[in-house]
């Protein structure tokens, strides 16, 4: 079908995508999406370890699924990727973007030489030596990003962009926006946490916490000894805990207490470092996504410990959907999609 791109997320579990139609126009739509599973040692952390495994994956993705376009964007996230705030004298954005390997290499914790660069600008301002443009450096490590690359090349795809995720999720997450003003967006995954702080819709800050769902299943499995399966059944049957708790799952509430209080903390402690840069721009509430945030009590524990509200939002749920592709994503699993989704979104050329 003309006109459409396939968003591409590839996780620890799974590789997820999703084709849209009129993805650089304000209605887009849901043409055809799909998942298809991968081994636990395929994918790490956001950077895939065994490249031959993942094509082979998403060669059968394209086949079940029956997407028509191979022009697909990826995303990058976790701890292989970094964003720093960054102010730099004003100047034509090409230039900006060659002269950050001369500038940057004090906000990185890896050599410059192993990082692909690029600036988001947000916003001209006067400065003591003349305008300067404020924004986002990011950057993410070579060797992540050609691994993943090369992948979706081996799958036959053609790579036309690859997008940070915390970017693809504002795509998405941002017309659910119900207000003016300044939003949290959380995005909590298997493995990591996406924080970006929005204004009007715009990213103006942006996280990547190394903690997820993924962590309190690890945690449950080692201290009580259960199987992976075991100790997923448990997280999702207990959650945080309610009326109808029983006593013998007492261990296991424990333990999602504790790791979840050190995620939420890290929201906590990332949004604050935000509002003490800029108290005069405080955000006003918390739009929260992901699989791991459908964890039952989370989104009241966060507005509990951040003092803020909080909202769960489904992005792809209320987009026009083909019935193919809604048969792919049975209600209440489209929230899955929203990375893929939001790594469709925009202008590719």
């Amino acid at each position: 079908m003309a006109g459409t791109i396939v968003g591409v997320d590839i996780g620890a579990a799974s590789a997820r995508a999703v084709e849209v139609q009129g993805y650089d126009t304000p209605k887009p739509s849901v043409v055809r999406r799909g998942e298809v599973a991968l081994p636990d040692t395929a994918v790490r952390r956001g950077e895939v370890i065994e490249v031959a495994t993942v094509s082979s994956a998403l060669k059968r993705l394209w086949s079940t699924a029956g997407f028509t376009s191979k022009n697909v964007v990826l995303g990058m996230g976790g701890p292989r990727v970094f964003s720093r705030d960054l102010t730099v004298t004003r100047a034509p954005l090409a230039q900006i973007r060659e002269s950050l390997p001369f500038v940057v290499q004090d906000l990185l914790p890896v050599p410059v030489a192993d990082a692909l660069l690029d600036f988001y600008p947000i916003a001209e301002e006067a400065g003591e030596t003349g305008p300067q443009v404020s924004g986002l450096l990011v950057a993410a490590l070579k060797d992540a990003v050609n691994s993943n690359v090369s992948a979706v090349l081996g799958a036959g795809l053609r790579p036309v962009q690859v997008d940070l995720i915390p970017f693809a999720m504002t795509r998405a997450i941002a017309p659910l926006r119900s207000a003016k003003g300044r939003d949290v967006l959380v995005s909590i995954g298997a493995n990591s946490t996406n924080v970006v702080v929005t204004h009007d819709g715009v990213p103006q800050f942006v996280r990547i916490l190394s903690n997820g769902g993924d962590d309190i299943t690890r945690a449950i499995g080692t201290r009580l000894q259960w199987s992976p399966e075991q100790a997923e059944q448990a997280k999702r049957s207990v959650g945080m805990g309610g009326p109808l708790t029983r006593a013998e799952d007492r261990p296991v509430l424990e333990i999602i207490y504790e790791v979840v209080g050190e995620l939420l903390s890290g929201i906590r402690s990332t949004i604050s470092y935000y509002s003490s840069a800029r108290p005069a721009e405080p955000p006003q509430r918390i739009l929260l996504s992901g699989g791991a945030a459908q964890l039952v009590g989370l989104p009241n524990a966060l507005q509990e410990i951040v003092g803020l509200p909080v909202q769960l939002v489904d992005p792809v749920a209320g987009v026009p959907a083909s019935r193919k592709a809604k048969d792919a994503a049975p209600s209440g699993t489209q929230d899955a999609y929203t990375t893929a989704f939001g790594l469709a979104l925009g202008s590719h050329a």
